[in-house]
């Protein structure tokens, strides 16, 4: 079992200050989803089923901060999110702190409870090794990782939040697109009978999360999804390149699995098309003499001595 503390960050103050009711409800729907994603995706790492979530949202004033438009979107987006996931929301806290929180501001934060099915083993990635095969599957954009650039962005653009992006959507918008909720396909994965060595949730970091196993090995990428207009369009923008992206972003790839053979792989890629989400057989895992990521369409290698997050012993 595992309890789980989290928050969202500052993805909830990503937005233009014109927003009508109906973008405002639609944009806090979107944050309701990314408050599950973030609690429930981390769990669903090392295979955890949440069962129970609750929600920890202090302001300095409530009275502001509680609109019609927030609770209406913001609560249908976590009991949307809820029954995605297949968990139970226990309600949480609303704390007033009146000389500690910035006025108009909320702090998205809770925890979850979770438990691995009957008969199952966590997934810790101790059984991770050279000759493992990697699995990439889509995010929906950012999900809740990478704001702070984006936010001095928006700063410089011309029509800050409301800059169309290529496709005509507006840069807020596609900030904000709903994250994927990845533990329906996890349970799935699980129930087919596949026990992945590993399983990744790509959020800070980006694509170094790949690595965070402490072992000394090499994740080659070949193979990669389709990268979502909103990374193409910050990183014409950004400094750093491509590099930069996938070390912050998760460039279009939410979590990643990796599994002993190819034929699991390849039932992980059906049972994600089976939960509408797009994946790919992307890599292999080789040995090394230290931790790194190369992305061979690319031609990017990101090297572990720059990150310092690691799991196992």
């Amino acid at each position: 079992m595992t309890l789980v503390p989290e928050g969202l960050g500052t993805a909830d103050d990503t937005r233009p200050d014109d927003l009508s009711e109906e973008e405002l409800r639609r944009f806090w729907w979107n944050i309701g989803i990314k408050i599950i994603s973030c609690l429930t995706n981390d769990a669903a790492t090392s295979g955890m089923q949440t069962i129970l979530l609750g929600l920890y949202l202090p302001s300095s004033t409530p009275e502001t901060i509680f609109t019609p438009a927030f609770l209406d979107g913001f609560l249908d987006g976590v009991v949307e999110g809820c029954k995605q996931v297949g968990c139970v929301y226990l309600s949480g806290e609303t704390p007033q702190l009146k000389t500690k929180m910035i006025p108009g501001r909320l702090d998205i934060a809770g925890s979850v409870f979770g438990v691995m099915p009957a008969g199952v083993a966590p997934i810790d990635s101790s059984r991770l090794d050279a000759g493992n095969t990697i699995v990439l599957v889509e995010s929906s954009g950012p999900h809740e990782n990478g704001f702070t650039p984006l936010r001095k962005l928006a700063e410089s653009l011309p029509d800050g939040y409301r800059t169309k992006l290529p496709s005509g959507q507006e840069f807020w918008e596609a900030m904000n697109a709903a994250s994927y909720l990845y533990t329906p396909l996890v349970q799935a994965v699980l129930g087919e009978g596949i026990r992945p060595t590993a399983m990744e949730n790509i959020t800070g970091h980006g694509w170094q999360k790949l690595m965070r196993s402490v072992k000394p090995l090499r994740y080659v990428i070949e193979t990669m999804l389709p990268v979502p207009e909103i990374f193409t369009f910050v990183e014409s923008h950004l400094e750093g390149g491509v590099e930069t992206m996938l070390s912050v972003f998760n460039y279009g790839a939410g979590f990643a699995f990796y599994t002993e053979s190819e034929q699991d792989a390849e039932r992980i890629v059906l049972l994600a098309r089976e939960h509408q989400l797009s994946a790919a057989i992307a890599g292999r895992v080789e040995a090394s003499l230290s931790r790194e990521v190369v992305i061979e369409p690319l031609g990017v290698t990101l090297k572990g001595d720059s990150f310092g997050i690691a799991r196992g012993v």
